[in-house]
């Protein structure tokens, strides 16, 4: 069982856009590296939808991830 203080926060484990999980390995606790989103580059289009007050907080997920290229229609 993990400790409270190495599960990752409810804030921290969530997309800011969309609210679900968003699979991020450093919030889970494991090597940053193995992150799915190592090799994805975000527009600063979709970064600007996160609110503030979740920047460098929470990570996006994949699926709001795959729709950046729907801002740049």
């Amino acid at each position: 069982m993990k400790s409270a203080s190495s599960m990752a926060s409810p804030v921290a484990s969530n997309c800011p856009l969309c609210g679900q999980a968003n699979e991020c390995a450093s919030a889970q606790g494991q090597d940053a590296q193995a992150c799915w989103c190592v090799n994805v580059t975000f527009s600063a289009a979709l970064l600007a939808q996160v609110p503030e007050n979740l920047r460098n907080v929470a990570c996006i997920c994949q699926v709001c991830a795959s729709k950046q290229d729907d801002l740049n229609t």
